[in-house]
């Protein structure tokens, strides 16, 4: 009887902490979330061992960043290897691994990344303290200088392992990175010494501590680093010596902004953590802030594709409406951030148009870093080229390559939310999960080959009878909405109202704060059947976006399409967009994949491919034979096909990304040529 009673207490308490948060929308964690999805899965898949893989060896044996861990721990006088901010990579690239782990269970990549953690434990001083650089250095200068990432540094260490206690239930990572938060603690905060962060990434990991650990200090602490902001406390290299309070968001107290300014990844990582605190103390000046920042954003700094952050001189932000196209930044990690700060924002509020926002940077945006291949990425990316731009193995400052691995991998935490009695379904993404509502249990399997279709089919499978909402976003681009703000609008309001089927039936529904609201009671194996539309608008610009006089871009679905050089015999500048377009869909057939696959044989064009579906890749294998017996035969064949197909195509928008089968237009190559907007 006392462990029943336990477990109910227990139950009780957890209960009360979960909606004790000031939030709309409760985000379902990844590790509740099964991914299925023909797009998706198969990205994932690639981070779990391409791209991990790359982050491994250019962290343990290209770079010195493992042997920096190892030469403090050995304590005799050796020099740092890198850069003063290069442990922070470790730990994302940690983080990306607990991801994984907790969703493909590979144990060997478990039995590395405690190998990490080992040495990184190992590096931690009696005090708590811990980083590489000033260790090696000399620990006399620590905590001198606000701009050199050291509280960057032990924010990303928080956030990693945290993740990984989450995946493993292993709590070694974890009781460092509490000493070393008790340890800042110990040294700033009211009454002891100020700080103002360089980098902010401290805020946001300092909620995530308090969430696992439910100690108030650290969330207290996340306030107070809020509060430091604007009021001159800072000390650094970026105050002195550049005489830029902008760049790291300090002119003005957090809760006093309204114009996005600066460093384009510190002020996502700064309004992600101000949206965290927002959600567990519910204080209100924090949420009037972020939006009125986030609609400075939104309505006259970001690019058609999501991106933000257009001048490399500050790897940020610089006017209003300056939004070149070849001159574009466009950070990768500036687009992570902005998936960060969106889902905060519409936890908080409850608005789909976050959700509007989220998808498009994710879509277009961030996974534009990562190649097809899993280990080649973008720093910058332009939305247009002269095909110089390439994608790269490594640089010299890495955030990125771990920044889109951890992303990719929790992609779990970004499709479903709920709260009380409702279910949101805020991305379309094939999965699984399941919520615990007041009646109880319910199963929910979403299946889709979005974003090639727009078909969407929801099963619910639960014991017994029970009334709950089910709230599907309706994505502003099926609703003749762009973008919140109207900083880019649809050239022609073609309206095509999305269709919802229960049971083969079709129900009337409401629409509230961008969602489709529908409240029934459900039976055990019920199916909702969700139907966007999916026709190509063409898109325009505000006249203040200069850059984009007299130019427009496609979009389909979520998807923003680019001309590029390879469909254009190499060349895709000044191409003239017909006032009235005809627009065609063309599916895959056997013969495409032959082709398709001829192309990478032959060492043009795309080195890895996933077909989707068995036959898919049956197809692929029999032609690696046919391949090796028929080889010049295939060649002059696809040359034959190649030319006949580019006059067909020529007015067919190519593809963002490689479209599995049955999906819309031709492959591409990888450089991009030109965007079209």
């Amino acid at each position: 009887m006392k462990k029943y009673l336990l477990i109910v207490c227990l139950f009780v308490v957890v209960q009360i902490s979960a909606q004790s948060s000031h939030v709309k929308i409760e985000p379902v964690n990844f590790s509740k979330v099964n991914v299925t999805d023909a797009f998706w899965k198969p990205k994932m898949d690639l981070v779990a061992t391409k791209t991990l893989a790359a982050c491994i060896y250019q962290t343990e044996e290209k770079t010195g960043r493992i042997r920096n861990f190892e030469k403090v721990a050995r304590n005799r006088g050796e020099k740092h290897e890198g850069i003063f901010y290069d442990d922070s990579d470790v730990y994302k690239a940690i983080e990306a691994m607990a991801y994984s782990i907790k969703t493909n269970k590979d144990k060997a990549l478990e039995a590395k990344a405690d190998d990490w953690i080992d040495k990184i434990a190992s590096a931690q001083l009696q005090d708590g303290y811990l980083n590489t650089f000033y260790t090696l250095t000399g620990l006399d200068k620590r905590w001198s200088d606000m701009s050199m990432h050291e509280d960057y540094c032990g924010g990303h260490m928080i956030e990693a392992a945290v993740a990984y206690y989450d995946a493993t239930g292993k709590r070694k990572f974890l009781d460092v990175v509490i000493k070393w938060a008790n340890y800042f603690d110990s040294v700033f905060g009211p009454g002891k010494r100020n700080w103002v962060t360089g980098h902010q990434e401290l805020e946001l990991a300092l909620v995530k501590l308090y969430r696992v650990t439910n100690d108030k200090k650290y969330l207290n602490l996340a306030d107070w680093l809020l509060s430091e902001r604007g009021k001159k406390h800072a000390i650094g290299y970026t105050w002195a010596d550049w005489k830029d309070t902008l760049y790291a968001q300090d002119k003005e107290p957090v809760k006093q902004q309204t114009q996005i300014t600066g460093h384009a990844v510190r002020a996502m990582y700064l309004y992600t953590g101000a949206a965290d605190v927002a959600a567990q103390t519910g204080d209100t000046d924090y949420l009037k802030a972020m939006r009125t920042v986030w609609e400075d954003v939104v309505f006259r700094n970001m690019y058609i594709t999501g991106g933000i952050g257009s001048a490399g001189s500050n790897e940020g932000f610089s006017k209003d409406f300056d939004l070149p196209n070849e001159q574009a930044y466009c950070e990768t990690c500036a687009s992570v951030g902005m998936v960060f700060w969106n889902q905060r924002m519409n936890s908080l509020t409850g608005n789909a148009e976050y959700m509007d926002v989220l998808e498009r940077s994710l879509y277009n945006a961030a996974l534009d870093g990562l190649s097809l291949s899993g280990d080649k990425f973008f720093y910058g990316n332009p939305l247009a080229s002269n095909g110089k731009h390439a994608r790269r193995e490594w640089f010299g400052t890495a955030c990125c390559p771990a920044n889109i691995a951890r992303l990719i991998a929790s992609l779990g935490n970004y499709i479903y939310g709920y709260k009380d009695n409702k279910i949101y379904v805020n991305l379309f993404i094939g999965s699984q999960t399941s919520f615990m509502l007041p009646k109880g249990e319910m199963q929910f399997t979403m299946n889709t080959n979005y974003p090639w279709e727009g078909n969407v089919q929801c099963t619910l499978n639960m014991k017994k009878k029970m009334n709950a909402t089910i709230a599907l976003r309706l994505p502003g681009w099926a609703n003749g909405t762009v973008a919140p703000g109207g900083l880019y609008s649809f050239a022609e309001s073609n309206i095509i109202k999305p269709i919802l089927l229960i049971n083969g039936i079709s129900v009337p529904y409401q629409i509230e704060d961008g969602y489709v609201m529908v409240n029934h009671d459900w039976k055990d194996n019920d199916k909702i059947e969700y139907q966007l539309p999916m026709n190509i608008q063409k898109v325009v610009s505000r006249n203040e976006l200069k850059f984009n006089n007299d130019r427009v871009a496609f979009q389909r679905g979520p998807l923003v399409y680019c001309i590029e050089g390879a469909d254009n015999n190499g060349k895709a500048w000044n191409i003239i967009v017909p006032s009235q377009l005809n627009f065609a869909k063309e599916d895959f057939t056997v013969l495409d994949y032959l082709f398709l696959s001829t192309t990478i044989q032959a060492g043009v064009g795309l080195t890895d491919i996933y077909p989707n579906g068995f036959y898919g890749k049956l197809i692929m294998i029999i032609q690696q034979l046919v391949m090796i017996m028929t080889h010049v035969f295939t060649i002059y064949f696809f040359t034959i096909y190649i030319t006949i197909t580019h006059h067909i195509n020529s007015y067919i928008e190519s593809s963002r990304w490689f479209p599995n089968i049955n999906s819309f237009c031709l492959f591409f190559k990888s450089n991009r040529i030109c965007c079209a907007i």
